[in-house]
Formats: C-alpha cells, structure tokens, sequence
C-alpha cells in the first residue's frame, strides 16, 4: 500500500509542474499581448518548457496505464493523445513569424489547458489522501493485531 501512496505523491507533483507550465506559457502569451516582450523572447520561453509538458504528460499517462489506475488514465489520454499528434505533425513549437496570427487560438489552448490540469489536480489530491489515510489506518491495524 505505501507504494500507491508514492505514487499519488509523484503524480501531485506532476500535476503541480504541469500546472505551473501551463500557466507560464499563458503568461508568456499576455505578456506578447500587452507588447512587455517580444515575439522572438515569447517564442523561445515557451518552446522551452513545451517538451517537458509533454513528457511529463505522457509520463503520467503510461504510469497510469501501468499501475491499472483507468479512470485517471482514461482522463489523460485524450490530452497525452493531443500532444503526440502535435509532435508528430511537427506542430507542437510556436513559429516566431506566425505568433500573432495565432496568439487568441494559443492563449484559448492554454486555458483550456490549466482548466484540465486543474481538474486532474484535485482528482490526484483526493486520492493521494484517501490513499494515505487508508495506509494509515491499514497499517493501525496491524499494529493492534500484533500486540494482541
């Protein structure tokens, strides 16, 4: 049972990275938006943290698949789904020349993006506690059935 405790805890870290990844790529997009930085700093901030969402997504998903978790799997399929179609259609890195024209479709992809992970932040911290309090108390009874 504590291996399924150390796992909930890895995937609520993960979920807290995707999270945060998620929410520095939108940032990056307003400040493009508001003229504080320009294209080519917006572009590269954000191509930079796209490659470890997406396997720290894909990470998530396979342990998922692993350890017969299926209601969260089947959650972050689609999404795990959506990146490998991105990078297989070399789609998945902001082109410099074409960030304006795609700015409102990119800042939609990124809040619909947080809205996921936020969701699937507060599935992982309700097992991550449910499965530790019932590591708890698995492992209260067994000490009373020793002393007995």
């Amino acid at each position: 049972m504590a291996w399924e405790v150390l796992l909930w805890l890895f995937s609520f870290l993960a979920t807290i990275i995707l999270l945060a990844l998620a929410i520095y790529q939108l940032i990056c997009l307003s400040d493009l938006e508001f003229d504080y930085i320009n294209p080519y700093d917006s572009s590269s901030r954000i191509n930079s943290v796209v490659m470890p969402e997406f396997l720290t997504q894909g990470t998530l998903c396979a342990m998922y698949l692993l350890t017969g978790h299926w209601f969260v799997f089947l959650i972050t399929a689609p999404i795990t789904y959506y990146h490998v179609r991105l990078y297989m259609q070399r789609k998945h890195l902001i082109d410099v020349t074409e960030i304006f024209s795609l700015l409102n479709g990119e800042k939609k992809l990124r809040m619909i993006k947080i809205g996921f992970y936020l969701v699937l932040f507060f599935i992982v911290l309700y097992r991550l506690v449910a499965t530790a309090v019932m590591s708890l108390i698995d492992d209260d009874d067994s000490l009373e059935s020793r002393m007995f």
